[in-house]
């Protein structure tokens, strides 16, 4: 499957035997795959079979499934209950001669729970079967529209992180092309630093003070991190060419890429390796917005 983002939004529409119906399927980010459905009543037996579309169908993301129905439904009924009336009325009748008070209203007493019922006729089996087919039918088209929308939104991030993963690449090549990293350029300042101690006439051991000097010069440099940073890349090019969900494991290698990256920042002892330490961290911050929405 393409690279696909979590964001999408699908609409479709059918009629049957005067039923008109409306499906809608909105889908953000999220860790993982969470359906919710809103149906309206007597339809509820459609949401195992929604669940299992959208479960085949994606592996991340929350989504959000709605149904608006119209037109004939199935023919309700009222039915007044003459006996609750009555015995509504007799108590009704016989409080107001008691206490007093207005005569009672028809409205009021057709509010009162018991008094009516709407009555939905039972459908006939075979045709709720092929109305609810032809539901399915038209659902499964707002789930292909929604993968469709989700997969071109895929395609435009997939360009934008790759761009991003091109240009980290181009740092670290700058990072380890960077002059201060030369061995005569770390030399050069390592006796400077040494001689700036000599000079305030302290009491140092001059060999142990090289000794020292080497440690810190080997502590602050940077191979191993360019190194990793390099893997990273290749490591992140592969994922965008898989066909897998690459979601998770993207978002993990960022937190790896941005490890390096403050490490690196942490190691600099010149301005333009810390300047591109610094941008590397808002490259990679930059990519980490984009992955968040990936499946």
């Amino acid at each position: 499957m393409p690279l696909a983002s979590m964001t999408g939004f699908a609409r479709a529409s059918a009629a049957r035997d005067g039923l008109f119906w409306q499906w809608e399927i909105k889908s953000v980010n999220g860790k993982a795959l969470d359906v919710r459905c809103r149906l309206p009543n007597g339809f509820e037996a459609l949401e195992p079979s929604l669940r299992a579309a959208l479960t085949q169908a994606f592996k991340r993301g929350n989504l959000q499934v709605s149904l608006s129905v119209s037109g004939a439904v199935a023919a309700e009924t009222v039915k007044l209950n003459t006996d609750v009336l009555d015995r509504l009325v007799e108590a009704g009748e016989a409080l107001r001669n008691r206490i007093g008070g207005e005569p009672l209203r028809a409205d009021v007493l057709l509010s009162l729970r018991g008094v009516v019922d709407v009555v939905v006729p039972p459908e006939d089996e075979a045709e709720t079967e092929a109305r609810n087919a032809a539901l399915l039918a038209s659902f499964a088209e707002a789930v292909k529209a929604l993968a469709a929308s989700r997969a071109e939104e895929g395609a435009r991030m997939k360009s934008v992180v790759a761009a991003q993963v091109k240009r980290i690449a181009e740092l670290s090549l700058a990072a380890r092309a960077n002059p201060s990293r030369s061995v005569e350029a770390i030399r050069n300042r390592l006796a400077e630093q040494v001689a700036r101690l000599m000079d305030t006439g302290a009491n140092f051991d001059a060999d142990r003070l090289h000794q020292e000097a080497v440690l810190l010069a080997t502590r602050a440099d940077i191979q191993e991190e360019l190194d990793r940073l390099d893997s990273h890349v290749e490591a992140a090019e592969a994922l965008l060419a898989s066909s897998d969900a690459i979601g998770r494991k993207f978002d993990f290698l960022a937190q790896e890429f941005n490890r390096e990256a403050n490490t690196l920042c942490s190691k600099a002892s010149d301005r333009a390796l810390t300047s591109v330490g610094l941008e590397l961290k808002t490259v990679i911050d930059q990519m980490r917005e984009q992955i968040q929405n990936i499946e």
